[in-house]
């Protein structure tokens, strides 16, 4: 029995620090909720949920990207649907002003109408969405996946360089007489079978970006189940832990106080 050295106090208190770190780390991991907090914890899987990290991170803003790009072929769809009510329209106004009953009086009155709308579908041409232009001949790249994967979205030109277009909305076009009439009846007609290709593209546009939204979304719920797997901390596995290390711990810090008291049992030896 020695007092300079209390080997059972040594032992005691080294035992106290392991249950104590042991502690800190259960009782970290069940307030973070996450199962790596420190990369000593598990350096494979910090390192592969990082990466998984990284790619959701690209993913949610590849959905971004595809979301505004709907937006953008949507409304494209939506003016097109007024420029084919117009279209129609205008095809009535010049088969009426084909009246051979009618005086280029009636003629000039139906031509006021055909004028205000060749002045919409010119409007309409101008149109932005958050100031990229809707129609015109240029197409709109979109990124739709989290590996930078790109999309064209091909280009809907209504403007003054469509040929097709820009023969009905020219100033010259009218139906005030039956040979002007009957030009900007073919000349809408042909507009029309135009107008019908072009909302085949966008629909073809429409369709894409449905189906790349859904692929980010899988992408999305899979990656996030895979990085939880690696990352969340089982919280009854670990609750368990905590209370193993907080009962140790008691019962070290306990003992350790024992041990610190055993040098005083010399005293009992010395004489009196």
């Amino acid at each position: 029995m020695t007092i300079g050295s209390n080997l059972a106090a040594q032992s005691a208190s080294n035992d106290l620090t392991r249950t104590s770190a042991a502690l800190t780390k259960s009782l970290a991991k069940l307030s973070s909720g996450s199962r790596i907090v420190n990369a000593f914890d598990d350096a494979g899987g910090l390192a592969i949920s990082m990466r998984f990290d990284a790619k959701l991170e690209r993913a949610n803003a590849a959905k971004d990207n595809v979301s505004n790009a709907q937006s953008f072929s949507n409304t494209q769809d939506g003016y097109l649907k007024r420029v084919a009510k117009t279209l129609n329209r205008m095809s009535e106004l010049a088969m009426l002003s084909l009246d051979g009953t009618k005086s280029d009086a009636d003629r000039t009155l139906y031509n006021n109408e055909f004028v205000q709308l060749k002045s919409y579908i010119t409007d309409i041409a101008s149109k932005e969405f958050n100031g990229v232009s809707l129609f015109s001949a240029a197409n709109v790249e979109s990124v739709i996946d989290s590996e930078g994967t790109t999309f064209q979205m091909s280009g809907v030109n209504l403007g003054a360089t469509s040929t097709t277009y820009n023969a009905v909305t020219q100033s010259s076009t009218s139906i005030s007489t039956t040979g002007a009439a009957t030009t900007a009846l073919n000349s809408v007609r042909s507009a029309i079978t135009e107008l019908a290709a072009d909302r085949a593209k966008v629909g073809a546009n429409q369709s894409r970006l449905n189906m790349a939204s859904d692929y980010l979304a899988a992408t999305i719920e899979t990656f996030t189940a895979a990085t939880s797997a690696i990352k969340d901390v089982d919280v009854a596995t670990e609750s368990t832990e905590f209370s193993k290390q907080n009962i140790l711990n008691q019962s070290t810090t306990a003992m350790l106080a024992q041990a610190n008291q055993l040098p005083q049992s010399v005293l009992r030896l010395l004489p009196s």
